[in-house]
């Protein structure tokens, strides 16, 4: 989503190699990031150009909040900027390919998809047009899946170049602009339908006056996509507008991102969850974790947007629109939904997914640049 006036952009472009072999630490690294990291601290003011200085460890913008997060924040290595472009006006959609060994993502409004190589760190348009793709994902045999504005629909990318249309309707009525989705290991695909690429000419193609806003078409939900029928289920629609989506380690709950509140004043700033009934639909629909925190003194909520699950449950978020101490990643514990950590950055933070060989680097998609950090974790999916 992206209804707002985007921050200041960082000046200069940049593409950097990702630094050289460390010893980890574990968790007495995290003990002195916890000392060091204070939720005052000036991530917007951070130099990430290429005559910055060296990042001093422990990373001061590794925010650790609870006991709980010290495990995965590595006192030893730094937020590295890999890409920045100001050409680039929203990035959105990190997706991991595991035997490419590379990373790709959407460029929303310039119509582009980008490509980053773990190799060398050389950045590429990887596809133009890119039908204003949002999310992206990988299915089991490879394939990528791309969520698209422009089209309205889910589509998938086939060995042979070819393009399947896997979804642009539900029960005849044609689907508002696909967002984010995940696959399922029996081949179904799970995507969100928020509507926001019918939104605005910027982002897709703008709904006319005469459709009902702002959803602009259908109401926004939640969608199955069955792998031997081919036919769309809608699983949840008790959420306003469903944005990042991702299902727990074993794929007993569905967790998404609820930005309703862009559009509807009554929306809470949340990420959601529900659990899974037989692989196929969900119910127990309730609150996982608030976007609101403590700021300087104030309480302040800005929004979840795409989201990833690590291999203890923990749910990684992308957070922005409030500014400086709060935009980056928000980490929320599986038990209860309590924020534990925070990885700050000085641009909104549109998406999250976790990569790279062993699965334990963190990619985030920050308005103009893509950001990653290593982590003492891996995602509990393949993308």
């Amino acid at each position: 989503m992206s209804e707002q006036t985007p921050q200041k952009p960082i000046s200069e472009t940049q593409s950097s190699h990702s630094f050289g072999r460390r010893t980890f630490l574990n968790a007495a690294a995290g003990v002195a990031a916890s000392a060091v990291a204070s939720l005052s601290g000036s991530a917007s003011a951070r130099d990430y150009g290429p005559n910055a200085q060296p990042a001093g460890y422990p990373d001061p913008d590794i925010v650790v909040l609870d006991d709980r997060f010290k495990k995965y924040a590595l006192g030893n290595t730094p937020i590295q900027r890999l890409f920045h472009s100001q050409e680039m006006l929203w990035a959105e959609g990190p997706a991991w390919n595991g035997s490419g060994k590379y990373l790709v993502w959407s460029d929303i409004p310039n119509n582009v998809q980008y490509r980053w190589l773990e190799e060398d760190g050389h950045v590429s348009k990887f596809r133009h047009p890119s039908n204003n793709s949002n999310g992206n994902t990988f299915d089991f045999q490879g394939r990528q899946i791309s969520f698209e504005h422009g089209t309205r629909r889910v589509a998938r990318y086939e060995y042979d170049g070819t393009i399947t249309v896997l979804a642009d309707n539900y029960e005849g009525k044609r689907l508002n602009a696909p967002n984010d989705g995940a696959v399922h290991p029996n081949g179904d695909i799970w995507f969100t339908d928020p509507g926001y690429g019918s939104l605005m000419n910027y982002e897709g193609h703008r709904a006319p006056k005469d459709a009902d806003w702002p959803r602009p078409y259908i109401k926004e939900a939640i969608y199955r996509i069955d792998a031997k029928s081919g036919k769309v289920h809608k699983v949840a629609d008790d959420i306003f507008k469903p944005n990042g989506l991702c299902f727990s380690p074993d794929y007993t709950k569905l967790y998404a991102a609820d930005t309703g509140s862009s559009h509807y004043p009554e929306a809470t700033k949340n990420i959601r969850m529900w659990d899974i009934v037989e692989e196929k639909t969900l119910k127990n629909g309730r609150q996982f974790a608030s976007m609101e925190m403590e700021l300087n003194g104030k309480v302040v909520a800005g929004q979840a947007d795409g989201i990833r699950c690590d291999e203890d449950g923990n749910i990684w978020s992308s957070a922005g629109w409030v500014g400086e101490g709060y935009d980056g990643c928000h980490i929320f514990a599986a038990e209860d939904g309590a924020r534990i950590g925070q990885i700050r950055l000085p641009e909104i933070c549109s998406n999250v997914c976790f990569g790279g060989t062993k699965r334990n680097r963190l990619f985030m998609t920050g308005s103009q640049s893509l950001y990653a950090v290593y982590t003492e974790t891996k995602g509990a999916h393949i993308t």
